[in-house]
């Protein structure tokens, strides 16, 4: 059983105990169970140009890259309307995030562009990538099936997710040396020790970091012979 089904039944059994049977004591013993962190898996970039160049044509090519362009989540891609772009100010409006707050995401010159390619195609009305009903939003289930496919077309053997493309992008920003607390803005993180985490996985900064040991002074010296 994983951690988040003990812990449902843990919350079940304090009610039962604590205010069902006015029992209090006996619910003292039961503790939550922590899952474990566990590394993220992170997409080189040439399996990312793979993943995009796999999409079924530039209405999910546009929703991908706009979930690794943008470091978005799931739910915020296809919640994305046509006013959320903001080409002059080169923003994306994110409403309602995660923890209901509004944010604004970058919007990098190739990804407007492959909206703009998407729009001149489908002229969406008002949700920018709509489901099979025009009129409602792409549903995150159908965004799922999309990335699943897209990584067995291209022939990514690594476990791919729509979260993982927001993971490369924050791993991709700290390997080259982005402020964390800028990352922690643009993915709209509430606390910056949970953007820190992908220095787990940021091997480029992992390697360039100079171990304490090559700092000191030779352990050993070969002795030279006099002159």
């Amino acid at each position: 059983m994983r951690a988040p089904s003990i812990n449902g039944s843990v919350v079940a059994l304090r009610f039962f105990f604590t205010v069902t049977l006015d029992r209090p004591e006996m619910a003292r013993h039961l503790t939550f169970v922590r899952e474990p962190r566990r590394i993220p898996a992170i997409l080189s970039l040439e399996e990312i140009a793979r993943l995009l160049e796999a999409a079924p044509g530039p209405k999910y090519k546009a929703a991908l890259s706009a979930a690794y362009g943008a470091g978005l989540r799931v739910s915020e891609v296809v919640a994305l309307k046509v006013s959320d772009i903001d080409s002059k100010r080169m923003l994306l409006r994110i409403e309602q995030g995660k923890g209901r707050k509004d944010r604004f995401a970058m919007l990098s010159p190739l990804l407007l562009e492959l909206l703009r390619d998407w729009y001149r195609i489908a002229r969406p009305a008002v949700w920018l990538f709509p489901g099979r009903d025009p009129l409602l939003p792409l549903t995150t289930r159908q965004f799922n099936r999309v990335v699943h496919a897209a990584a067995d077309r291209a022939a990514i053997k690594k476990r791919v997710t729509p979260h993982t493309l927001r993971h490369s992008f924050a791993t991709h920003l700290l390997e080259e040396k982005t402020d964390v607390r800028l990352i922690q803005v643009l993915l709209g993180h509430a606390r910056v020790d949970t953007t820190a985490l992908y220095a787990r996985v940021a091997t480029n900064v992992i390697r360039a970091v100079m171990s304490p040991l090559d700092r000191l002074t030779p352990l050993t010296s070969e002795k030279k012979p006099p002159a």
